[in-house]
C-alpha cells in the first residue's frame, strides 16, 4: 500500500507509540484522524504540533469505550472523509501489580473492568464502526497493537507487570485478529503486532518499571534474548512495513518482544548418546 493520500485513524495517538506511529504515518502523506480522551496536555501538545503540518489532520474528543461516542466519531469522520484506509488500533490500560497491588484492594474497585473495557472492547467498537468506510476503500489496512501478556500472562519476571485483567484482554484480541481478517477480505487486511517490553509500554520510562528492584529489572532483561527493550520507533516501523510492504499478509501476527517469549531458556549441548 502506498501511504501518500491514504486517510488513517490511529487511536492513542497523542504518546508514546501511538505518537510515533502518527508521525511516520503524517511523514509519509497521510490524512490522521486522532481521537483523544485522557492525558489533556499531551493531546494540546501533538495537536499544536499536527497543526502546523498543515495537512488537515483532524483531532477528536471521543471516549473509546462509550459506544455513542465512538459512533459520534465516525460521524464526524464521515462529514470529513469518504473511505478509510488505515486503523492503528492501539488502545489499552493494564494495571501493573508492582503499582496497583492485587484487584482485591479498594482503589482497583473498578481496574478489572476497566482493563477490559479499554483493551478489548475499545478495540472492537473501533474496528465495528471502521469496517463499513475501510470496505469503501480499492485497499485496506488495520493493525491491532496487542501485548505478550495474550501469551506469558502474570507468569515469570513479566508477572510483577502484567496484570490478569490486561493479559485476558490481549488474549481476547488474538481472535478478535482472526475473525476481523475473515470480515475484511479480501480488500481489508487485518493484522496483529504483539509488543513485549516497549520503552514507554512496560519499559523504562513507565512508572512500574521504576516501582522494580534492580534485581527484577535485571530479570526481565535477561529473559529478553536482545537484553533490552524496544522503542516507540521500532514499533512504529514494523507497523509501517505491514502497511507497505506485506500486501500478502492478513490475519498474522508479528511478536516484536526482543526474544522475550522464547528467552528463558539455554540451549545444552547434543549429548553423545548412548547407543
Amino acid at each position: 500500500m502506498k501511504i501518500k493520500g491514504k486517510t488513517a485513524l490511529v487511536a492513542g495517538a497523542t504518546r508514546g507509540i501511538g505518537l510515533a506511529i502518527a508521525r511516520k504515518l503524517a511523514a509519509a502523506g497521510a490524512r490522521l484522524f486522532m481521537p483523544w480522551h485522557d492525558w489533556p496536555k499531551d493531546s494540546e501538545a501533538v495537536q499544536d504540533e499536527f497543526s502546523r503540518l498543515n495537512a488537515g489532520h483532524i483531532f477528536i474528543e471521543a471516549d473509546l469505550r462509550n459506544t455513542d461516542n465512538v459512533k459520534s466519531l465516525f460521524e464526524i469522520f464521515k462529514q470529513e472523509a469518504d473511505a478509510l484506509h488505515i486503523l492503528i488500533n492501539n488502545i489499552e490500560r493494564g494495571g501493573m501489580p508492582i503499582v496497583h497491588g492485587p484487584y482485591s484492594r479498594e482503589i482497583n474497585r473498578d481496574q478489572w473492568q476497566l482493563e477490559l473495557d479499554t483493551t478489548l472492547l475499545a478495540k472492537k467498537l473501533l474496528f465495528d464502526n471502521s469496517l463499513p468506510f475501510l470496505k469503501k476503500a480499492d485497499e485496506a489496512a488495520v493493525i491491532n497493537i496487542t501485548s505478550i501478556a495474550g501469551l506469558v500472562g502474570r507468569s515469570g519476571p513479566a508477572g510483577l507487570i502484567f496484570s490478569d485483567g490486561y493479559a485476558v484482554a490481549n488474549k481476547g484480541v488474538a481472535s478478535f485478529t482472526e475473525n476481523w481478517a475473515r470480515l475484511g477480505a479480501p480488500t481489508v487486511r487485518v493484522n496483529e503486532v504483539m509488543l513485549g517490553f516497549i520503552d514507554t509500554r512496560h519499559g523504562k520510562y513507565t512508572r512500574g518499571w521504576h516501582a522494580l528492584s534492580e534485581q527484577e529489572k535485571s530479570d526481565i532483561l535477561q529473559h529478553t534474548l536482545l537484553e533490552r527493550t524496544g522503542t516507540p520507533d521500532e514499533v512504529a516501523d514494523t507497523v509501517m512495513f505491514l502497511l507497505k510492504n506485506a500486501d500478502y499478509m492478513t490475519g498474522s501476527v508479528v511478536r516484536l518482544d526482543g526474544g522475550y517469549v522464547v528467552g528463558g531458556e539455554s540451549v545444552p549441548p547434543i549429548p553423545d548418546g548412548i547407543i
